[in-house]
């Protein structure tokens, strides 16, 4: 374990149902020597997401949350999503290409969308190696426990990886400058969840009086790729939330929705949590 990242253990019977948040944290390392200003790096969080999701432990599920900033490392990007462009003397290890290493949002953030890069200099490769020990490794290492413990003792676990998106997109996302859906459930086109318990999401969250779509603009990146198996019942969905139903885009605020949406969700989860218990016994 490290203090980069916390992990809530069913506080209910235990349920092979994980929630994990890997963007929002807030908690800014000493050695993140940024030059953009602070206020707007932090448009890159997916802020409240996990205090949105803190009632899951009292429904039997377990949730990790990651404290580190995703523009300092991100963990829902491989490890070979690496600018070497970044580092002083390139990279030494495999890196591949990607729509989103070309917009600045790798491994290691370069910039934050059009509003400004993040460094006024080229990276070590040792702080770049560090930041993967302390952060990244860590936090997969959990999650991948998670997968295995409760794999083992069910024979089958459901992963939500929980997200959340600005209420526009722009010329820097996949979408363009079109106003999003309330929630993206994203399952890899159908590959990565039953559509049992996806479709479970969407209805819970329709009757609640919100829009939902599929794979429209997310589809999931890297921890529902990298974790799911439906073929050894391994079920993985992220589940993109608009900021706009919850929070201030420009000073990082909870807005007058917040504590609405959050019933909502412990409504969704707990429907999610039901469905999970239904199949053990």
């Amino acid at each position: 374990m490290t203090d980069q990242i916390v992990l809530e253990a069913p506080r209910a019977e235990p349920l092979p149902l994980i929630f994990d948040s890997p963007h929002s944290g807030a908690s800014y390392p000493d050695d993140f020597d940024h030059v953009l200003d602070r206020i707007v790096l932090r448009r890159s969080e997916d802020a409240f997401i996990d205090e949105l999701y803190d009632h899951v432990p009292d429904q039997g599920a377990t949730l990790l949350h990651a404290l580190f900033p995703r523009s300092y490392i991100d963990p829902n990007r491989n490890l070979l999503d690496i600018d070497p462009a970044m580092i002083a003397g390139g990279w030494p290890g495999e890196v591949r290409p990607s729509f989103k290493l070309d917009n600045g949002v790798g491994l290691i953030w370069r910039q934050v969308k059009t509003f400004g890069r993040i460094y006024d200099r080229l990276l070590t490769r040792e702080e770049v190696q560090a930041r993967i020990d302390r952060c990244w490794q860590p936090y997969h290492s959990a999650l991948s426990d998670l997968f295995e413990r409760f794999h083992a003792q069910h024979g089958f676990i459901y992963h939500v990886d929980c997200h959340s998106m600005p209420e526009w997109g722009d010329e820097t996302t996949e979408d363009g400058a079109v106003r999003r859906a309330d929630f993206v459930l994203g399952d890899r086109d159908g590959t990565t969840c039953e559509p049992e318990f996806s479709a479970l999401i969407a209805e819970t969250l329709r009757a609640e009086g919100y829009s939902v779509v599929f794979n429209d603009p997310y589809k999931g990146v890297e921890l529902v790729q990298r974790y799911s198996n439906m073929a050894t019942d391994r079920h993985s969905i992220q589940v993109e939330i608009n900021r706009a139903l919850y929070m201030n885009e420009d000073d990082i605020t909870r807005n007058a929705r917040f504590d609405q949406l959050k019933q909502s969700l412990k409504k969704m989860t707990q429907v999610l949590a039901d469905y999970v218990t239904a199949r053990i016994s």
